[in-house]
């Protein structure tokens, strides 16, 4: 199982909403899922931005009341996809290089189908029924700044760990 691809670790069905939705509305629907992020969609269910629970912080922040605020206001509009097909570590090395946290993944319609997140990615390297997680994603070093795993930690400990 060394040619992971995007869709054998996604998480679908990824939690959508419209930009017009209230920060409050937003957040109660991320604190309910368990999850970090949420995609906008425009036309169709194509990606028009991302929400995350740093944005809910910014508003917090803010002082904005987050009844009366839609996430249109906080979210990031310039949102990079990925495809189900792509490889594992190919859309590893855009999140680490980008700096994101979460990638919606959209079909060739660029209609959203799942959502990539570090999470997922943490879960695929501790998945016991892969052999080697680490060579099953074919970059150990991008997947370990990708995690944010320290430096200090050596491969081997990674791997004694996972085994």
């Amino acid at each position: 199982m060394t040619n992971l691809r995007v869709k054998d670790a996604m998480t679908t069905p990824m939690l959508t909403l419209e930009a017009e939705t209230s920060v409050s509305e937003a957040a109660d629907a991320m604190r309910k899922a368990t999850i970090k992020s949420v995609v906008v969609v425009g036309e169709g269910c194509q990606p028009a931005g991302i929400f995350t629970s740093t944005d809910a912080l910014s508003v917090i922040a803010d002082g904005v009341p987050t009844d009366e605020t839609a996430v249109r206001e906080y979210m990031t509009t310039s949102v990079e996809t990925v495809s189900p097909d792509a490889a594992l570590a190919a859309a590893a090395e855009q999140m680490h290089d980008g700096g994101y946290s979460h990638l919606p993944v959209t079909d060739a319609d660029g209609d959203g189908v799942g959502i990539l997140t570090k999470t997922d990615l943490a879960e695929i390297v501790s998945d016991p029924t892969i052999d080697n997680p680490v060579t099953a994603v074919n970059d150990w070093h991008q997947l370990r700044l990708t995690l944010n795993i320290h430096a200090f930690i050596p491969r081997s400990n990674i791997l004694d760990m996972i085994e």
